[in-house]
């Protein structure tokens, strides 16, 4: 559906860089086997943020919230080949450290995609 970059604090702790690119979908689209680990915050946003990881490895594999549980974000270093997801957007820059480098041509939201 959509694919963000994300620099809010929280996507760096969880990745230790710059943020976290995730592809949006529908969670109805997405079979999952096993159970994952979970860890819940609250996102600067205000919303609870449920981010599930590998308990095996712990690798971040995606994210959830209550206040859309029809949403699944998809963390795309996960994939098997992650070189063909493309951002749409970079969002919360506003909390991207300087040494990030963002596109010049692409969307940039100093907070969330709704809060900008």
């Amino acid at each position: 559906m959509l694919v963000l970059h994300c620099h809010c604090r929280d996507c760096q702790y969880a990745s230790g860089g710059d943020g976290s690119t995730a592809m949006i979908v529908s969670a109805d689209a997405v079979a999952v086997q096993g159970t994952p680990a979970s860890y819940a915050v609250t996102a600067d946003s205000g919303n609870t943020v449920v981010r599930q990881f590998c308990a095996t490895c712990g690798s971040p594999l995606f994210a959830t919230s209550p206040a859309s549980p029809a949403l699944l974000a998809i963390k795309v270093a996960t994939a098997d080949d992650p070189g063909w997801v493309v951002p749409a957007a970079h969002i919360w820059t506003n909390s991207a450290p300087p040494w990030t480098c963002i596109p010049e041509a692409i969307l940039k939201f100093p907070k969330d995609v709704g809060a900008s």
